[in-house]
């Protein structure tokens, strides 16, 4: 097929006009190329069209583009009343309702109109593209062209070759994509794509470990934050894209993957998007929120006063050992070097993917004085505790005093496999490898979406890499055998370079 995506008069239809729709036409018309857009609403186009004239003149005033380019990208668009004004587009893309007979429907009819080689592409987010192909009489002219939202700010798009779809297309897309000023990905058809998939391991992980009464919504925002290097605690991150939004998304990849437990929906996700409790469009959602539309927190009590007379550290994990004995020692704590802790020590252990009553039970430690400390993340902004269920109220309380008597801030949650970044974490990196594993993106190309779809601290494979491969590997098969749970089962890639000892980056001929 000679598609010549390059050529200067290249046109793009966009159906659908909302926010996705009127972005999607913004960076079209800024790359150079005619834009054709319409809307079902009577009025909705034009009013596009409008709005995003504004935003190109906005660019102009702030310096991105010259005033002389705006007024030319505006020119570029042009409203459309009916189907039949597409028949001279190169390229169509779809921004309309996520429903796949409205979208089926929209295909067939365009089918008739477009010429042979007008490429035909869908922005879904969660719906297969093979799936929405399956009907059309040329399904391999078919592809996914996923934006993210806001189109403009947001540089990331991802390219997804459906089972039918001819190289050329992709390969086309790809060039259309860069032209309009994004950074595209190319994946195979897949649930959730690449950006989507990855994402669960974030939400729905924070979401079961509070349901099992680990830590607070505010915890887990907060560790994430401040240990985990994420702009957005999870919760944070659901306030702001709605639970109307993320939940029928989670539910959707979980089904479409035939309940492949990694993705198992969460409980007090659906309750709250049952209730319509979603987040700031609701005005309630896992926060409250005051007049100023500001999520009501209540600011962390003051660490405890108390201290231990002595500390006795384990060395069941050497790493963990290390970095806890030369945190402690910048503490002035008095440390124990004795095999066995003294009759009143305070006892520490740093658990890799295990709770502390597991270190407890293992290692032959009285309970009531165990608390453990995650050690697999720098603990420089917030360190993490906690205890077994019989750990006296003043044992963790010495252990809060000591461990933020610097200043900073401890976070205590219930005893639990993981604690919560190694937990949240862990899921992420699997996930990513899953990814890397069933060959729906190249490694790199992995690490470059999440980054950019995301904002994550480091793609999924990197952040493997950063917090060690074998450790994550260790999480994730601790967790598994004390939950009995597959959803942590370590995926194959994962196992494999945890075994090799090589980056998670590394790929396979």
């Amino acid at each position: 097929m000679g598609f010549d995506a390059n050529r200067a008069d290249l046109c793009v239809g966009v159906i659908g006009t909302g926010a996705m729709g009127r972005g999607i036409v913004q960076v079209t018309a800024a790359g150079g190329m005619q834009v054709v857009m319409m809307d079902t609403r009577a009025g909705a186009a034009e009013e596009a069209r409008d709005f995003v004239a504004k935003m190109l003149a906005r660019a102009a005033e702030k310096g991105s583009m010259t005033q002389a380019d705006a007024d030319a990208a505006t020119a570029r668009i042009k409203v459309a009343q009916s189907l039949a004004e597409f028949k001279g587009c190169h390229m169509v893309v779809d921004a309309i309702i996520e429903n796949l007979d409205a979208k089926r429907a929209l295909f067939a009819e365009l089918e008739d109109i477009v010429s042979p080689e007008c490429i035909l592409a869908t922005n879904t987010s969660s719906m297969s593209v093979t799936t929405i192909a399956a009907k059309l009489k040329t399904p391999q002219r078919f592809a996914g062209f996923h934006f993210f939202n806001p189109v403009p700010l947001m540089k990331l798009v991802e390219v997804i070759d459906g089972l039918q779809t001819e190289n050329w297309v992709s390969e086309a897309l790809m060039v259309i994509g860069k032209r309009m000023t994004r950074e595209p990905v190319r994946l195979s058809d897949a649930p959730g794509f690449l950006v989507n998939q990855v994402g669960r391991g974030f939400t729905l992980e924070a979401s079961h470990l509070v349901y099992e009464g680990v830590a607070s919504f505010v915890d887990v925002d907060r560790v994430m934050r401040d240990v985990g290097g994420f702009r957005m605690g999870p919760f944070e991150l659901m306030e702001l894209t709605g639970l109307d939004v993320t939940q029928p998304a989670s539910v959707l990849i979980y089904n479409q993957f035939f309940q492949e437990q990694r993705y198992r929906p969460s409980l007090i996700m659906q309750s709250r998007y049952e209730a319509g409790v979603l987040g700031r469009k609701s005005k309630k959602g896992f926060y409250n929120y005051d007049a100023e539309m500001k999520p009501i927190v209540a600011p962390e009590p003051p660490a405890p006063t108390a201290k231990p007379k002595s500390v006795w550290v384990s060395k069941a994990e050497p790493a963990g050992h290390e970095a806890l004995i030369a945190l402690l020692t910048k503490l002035g704590a008095n440390l124990e070097s004795g095999a066995k802790p003294s009759a009143d020590a305070l006892i520490l252990v740093t658990p890799v993917g295990k709770d502390a009553t597991t270190c407890a039970v293992e290692e032959g430690l009285d309970p009531k004085r165990t608390v453990a400390v995650d050690t697999l993340f720098p603990m420089v902004k917030r360190r993490t505790i906690m205890g077994t269920p019989l750990t006296e109220a003043k044992v963790k309380e010495a252990a809060h005093g000591l461990l933020a008597s610097d200043g900073v801030p401890v976070t205590v949650c219930r005893d639990s496999p993981g604690f919560i970044a190694q937990r949240i974490v862990a899921m992420i990196v699997n996930i990513g490898c899953s990814i890397a594993q069933s060959r729906t993106a190249q490694p790199a190309d992995i690490d470059k979406a999440v980054t950019l779809g995301l904002n994550y601290p480091n793609g999924p494979l990197k952040f493997g890499d950063v917090v060690g491969v074998e450790r994550i590997d260790r999480v994730l098969a601790n967790m598994n055998t004390i939950y009995a749970d597959p959803r942590y089962r370590p995926n194959i890639w994962l196992r494999r370079r945890a075994q090799l000892g090589v980056s998670l980056l590394t790929p396979e001929p």
